[in-house]
C-alpha cells in the first residue's frame, strides 16, 4: 500500500526505554498528543480547526475514535472498528471526562503498538487491509498529524519528538502520486524544501502549515 516503509524500518529508529523492539516507539507521539487534548479550553470546543469538516470538539471525538479503533488494528482484531470505514458524527457528544479518558485512550493505543507483534503480518483499519507496519505508521500519523490540527486550533506549542516526525514525513512522501500533487489525503500543500520537518509533514497531510484560526 505504501512505498518507503523500508526507508522509515532503516531510518527512524526507537528510542530508548523499551521500544528497541518495534521500528517506532508511538510513545512520544501518544504523550505529545495528550499534553495538547487537556491543554483544550471549553470555550475552544467550537472552534475551527485545519481539517475545516471539524470542529475542536469533533476533532476530539475523532482522535478518541481512533485512538480505540488502532489498538483493535494494533492487535489485529477484525470486526467492529476495523472492518468499516469511520462513519460521520451524527451530534454524539463528548463525554463529560473527555480530558481524562482521551489521554487514557492514547496511552493505551501507544502500548498496543508497543507489542513487536503489531508490526507484523497483516492488519485492517478502516476497512482497508495493511501490514503491520503500514498501520503502525498510520497510527502515527494520526497522532502527529492530529496533534498539529489540535495544537493549531487552540494556540498551543506543539513540537513532537524527531524519530516520529522523520518517520511520518518518509511514509507521507512515499504515498505522494508520481506527479507530487496527491497525498494520502487529498491534494498536497507544497512548502519550502527547507521548511522545518513538521511544516512539510503537515503540507504532504494537505494541511497550510501557515493556517491560523479566524480572528
Amino acid at each position: 500500500m505504501v512505498d518507503g516503509v523500508s526507508d522509515v524500518m532503516s531510518g527512524a529508529g526507537a528510542g530508548p526505554g523499551g521500544g528497541e523492539d518495534v521500528p517506532v516507539d508511538l510513545r512520544p507521539a501518544a504523550r505529545r498528543a495528550a499534553a495538547v487534548v487537556t491543554g483544550v479550553g471549553d470555550d475552544q470546543l467550537g472552534a475551527p480547526t485545519p481539517c475545516t469538516e471539524f470542529a475542536v470538539r469533533d476533532l476530539l471525538r475523532h482522535i478518541g475514535q481512533l485512538a480505540v479503533g488502532l489498538q483493535r488494528t494494533a492487535r489485529k482484531e477484525v470486526g467492529e472498528g476495523t472492518a468499516e470505514a469511520p462513519v460521520p458524527f451524527s451530534g454524539e457528544q463528548l463525554p463529560d471526562d473527555w480530558r481524562e479518558s482521551l489521554p487514557h485512550s492514547l496511552a493505551d493505543l501507544a502500548v498496543a503498538w508497543s507489542a513487536p507483534d503489531a508490526w507484523t503480518g497483516s492488519t485492517q483499519a478502516g476497512g482497508i487491509t495493511l501490514t503491520g507496519t503500514e498501520g503502525g505508521l498510520v497510527t502515527l500519523d494520526e497522532l502527529v498529524v492530529h496533534g498539529w490540527d489540535l495544537a493549531r486550533a487552540t494556540g498551543q506549542e506543539y513540537e513532537p519528538d524527531e524519530p516520529s516526525l522523520r518517520a511520518v514525513h518518509s511514509f507521507l512522501a512515499g504515498a505522494v502520486a508520481e506527479d507530487g500533487e496527491q497525498g494520502i489525503f487529498g491534494p498536497v500543500v507544497h512548502v519550502e524544501a527547507d521548511a522545518p520537518l513538521l511544516d512539510r509533514i503537515v503540507g504532504l497531510a494537505g494541511r497550510d502549515p501557515g493556517w491560523r484560526p479566524p480572528s
